[in-house]
C-alpha cells in the first residue's frame, strides 16, 4: 500500500516537473521571439537608411540592385510587393521592375512569329538593351528573372525554364512536359534534334521521339528541314538560334 502511494506520488512529482520545464521552456521561447523580433525591426530600420542613401545607385547598377534584393529577402522584405508603397516611392524599384516587364512583354511579342514563344535570357537582355537607344539602362539577368516572376501574376503565359547553365523564357500559354524539356535541353549548342539523334541519345522509342516533336511542333516552337545533306529530317529551335546560326525572317 504504501509503495503505491509512493509510485503515485513519484509520477506526481515528475508530472510537476515536466510542467515546469514546458513553462519555463515556452516563457525563454517567448523571450527570444520578442528579441528577434526586436532585431528585425531594428534591421529593417537600417536597411530603410541604406536604401534611402544608396537610392540612386540601387535604380542604376543591376549589380548593387541584386545585392540589395538579397538583403531584402533575407528579413523578407519584398519590394517588389507593390508598385506603390513605401519601397515604391522610396527607390522606385516597383515602377523599374514592371516598366521591365512591361518592355519584356513588347519583345517576346515581337518575336514569337520566329521562336514561338521561346527565347534564351540572354537575347531578351541583348534586345531589350538594344531597344533603349541613346539612354541606354544596364538590365542584368537577374533583373529579368525577377520582373519575369512579377508577369507569372498575369496568369499562365510566362515561364522561366532551365536551360544548361541559364534560362529559357516561354512566353505563350501551355505546359511542357518533361520529354518537351529533354528535347530543348538536347537541343543545346546546335539548336537543332533529329528523330534518329533522339533514339540514339536518349534511347527513346522512335514513336515517343515524334510524339514530342509533333507536341512542339504544332505550339510552333520547332521548324522542319527536310534539306540537310545528312538526309535526316531536322527540327529547329529558332528560340535557341545565336550568333553562330543565321536565320533569315
Amino acid at each position: 500500500m504504501n509503495r503505491r502511494a509512493a509510485g503515485v506520488g513519484a509520477i506526481k512529482n515528475r508530472n510537476l516537473a515536466q510542467a515546469k520545464f514546458k513553462y519555463k521552456g515556452s516563457e525563454i521561447a517567448e523571450n527570444q521571439i520578442v528579441q528577434l523580433s526586436k532585431q528585425l525591426e531594428s534591421f529593417k530600420g537600417n536597411l530603410e537608411e541604406f536604401a534611402s542613401k544608396h537610392k540612386d545607385e540601387i535604380r542604376k547598377n543591376p549589380t548593387f540592385r541584386g545585392q540589395f534584393q538579397e538583403m531584402c529577402a533575407a528579413i523578407g522584405v519584398d519590394p517588389l510587393a507593390s508598385s506603390k508603397g513605401f519601397w515604391s516611392e522610396l527607390l522606385g524599384v516597383g515602377d523599374f521592375y514592371y516598366e521591365l516587364g512591361v518592355k519584356i512583354i513588347e519583345v517576346c511579342l515581337a518575336t514569337s512569329h520566329r521562336n514561338g514563344g521561346l527565347i534564351t535570357l540572354e537575347e531578351l537582355q541583348s534586345r531589350l538593351i538594344a531597344s533603349s537607344g541613346k539612354n541606354k539602362q544596364d538590365i542584368s539577368l537577374d533583373d529579368l528573372l525577377r520582373a519575369i516572376k512579377k508577369l507569372k501574376d498575369l496568369g499562365n503565359g510566362f515561364k522561366v525554364i532551365p536551360f544548361g547553365g541559364s534560362f529559357l523564357v516561354q512566353s505563350v500559354p501551355g505546359e511542357l512536359s518533361l520529354d518537351h524539356t529533354t528535347l530543348i535541353q538536347q537541343a543545346q549548342g546546335k539548336a537543332n534534334v533529329s528523330v534518329s539523334s533522339l533514339t540514339s541519345d536518349l534511347r527513346w522509342e522512335e514513336q515517343r521521339a515524334k510524339r514530342a516533336l509533333d507536341d512542339l511542333l504544332k505550339e510552333g516552337l520547332i521548324w522542319i528541314d527536310d534539306q540537310d545533306k545528312s538526309g535526316h529530317r531536322l527540327y529547329w529551335f529558332p528560340g535557341l538560334f545565336n550568333e553562330n546560326v543565321t536565320l533569315k525572317v
